[in-house]
């Protein structure tokens, strides 16, 4: 059986986040053929095309670890209604310089979780704009818009409503044939 490389962010630099719990659900709850490889941003200097010519080591890493992927995944949190800034950033070097787009075609998935009623989705329609731009071939069904609750997870990626784990799984199941889609027709 083949299996498929996944990098994944998490969009909040928090130690607590919520959505490095969520990430841990997702990773357990996905299908067996999908390994996965959290891809850091926490140590980005902020991007300026003065960088362009001259790369520095975190940003050279962060598009290595892209290339070593076959997929992406995005585990974001929502701020002041947009995308983490420290998420954008990531993307911003990981798409520069011109002509050196390290998302170009790369099967993603976009999911996050928060304590809000309206949970992630003026951050995930953020982040699908960029990446529409950043031309990643993305999973745009189903949507994934998670009320985080600690009861509902209480750590190590364990979930305990079963309506929602099950979703989960299926959330990742689906994006796993997405991926598959995907590299048969741009294979990386």
């Amino acid at each position: 059986m083949a299996s498929y490389k996944v990098g994944y962010f998490v969009g909040s630099l928090s130690s607590t986040s919520i959505n490095r719990e969520l990430s841990k659900a997702l990773i357990r709850l996905a299908p067996d053929d999908l390994e996965f490889t959290e891809i850091p941003i926490r140590d980005l200097p902020l991007y300026s095309p003065d960088y362009d010519t001259n790369y520095p080591p975190e940003g050279l890493a962060l598009k290595e670890a892209i290339s070593r992927s076959q997929a992406i995944l995005f585990v974001t949190p929502e701020y002041n209604r947009s995308i983490p800034g420290a998420l954008k950033n990531a993307i911003d070097w990981a798409s520069r310089p011109w002509g050196q787009n390290s998302f170009d075609h790369v099967p993603a998935a976009v999911v996050g979780a928060s304590i809000g009623d309206i949970r992630t989705a003026l951050s995930q329609q953020s982040l699908r704009a960029v990446l529409s731009f950043c031309n990643t071939r993305q999973m745009t069904s189903p949507e994934a818009y998670i009320k985080y609750t600690p009861d509902l997870f209480p750590g190590n990626g364990e979930v305990t409503d079963k309506t929602t784990e099950d979703f989960l799984a299926a959330y990742m199941q689906e994006f796993r044939d997405h991926i598959v889609r995907v590299l048969t027709v741009l294979p990386r």
